[in-house]
This record gives C-alpha cells, structure tokens and sequence, in this order.
C-alpha cells in the first residue's frame, strides 16, 4: 500500500490557539525531511526549528511529520465540539 508523509509546522501563539502551518505532501520520508531542512531557517520557522517527536518531546512546537496511506480513511468515526 502506498504512503504519502505529511508535514506540518505547529506554534502555539500567545492566547493559547495553535497556528498549524500544511507545509506539503511527499512521496518519502527522506523527501519530507528534506523539505523541514530547506525551511528550518527561515523566518519564524527558526524560532521552533526542531523535529518533534510526540513520543519524547514535551513542547509540541516545531515541524511534525505523519504517514498516511493513501485511499485510506484516517478519521473514520465524528467529533464532538466542547
């Protein structure tokens, strides 16, 4: 089954509310990484340049990479808004 590697940037503003950048979509893992490299130097990127691991780091801030396949469904159940 095939993947696609989403990235995504995360900072959390002043008032608590998530600003969460779609950075791309990418065939690979190395093409994703790749991507976080060209941009980690840039303006307000640098501020929050790491690669986070929701594994280990605490702040969340930072470039987060996922794998999804593709054709597949990832959310299959609703929400509920509190």
């Amino acid at each position: 089954m095939e993947s696609v590697f989403i990235v995504q940037h995360l900072h959390i503003l002043p008032n608590e509310e998530e600003d969460v950048k779609l950075i791309g979509a990418y065939r690979s893992r190395t093409s994703a990484l790749a991507a976080i490299e060209r941009l980690r130097t840039q303006p307000g990127f640098s501020d929050f340049p790491k690669l986070v691991d929701p594994n280990v780091d605490q702040d969340e801030q930072g470039f987060h990479v996922g794998e999804f396949q593709l054709d597949q469904d990832n959310w299959s159940e609703g929400f509920v808004t509190l």
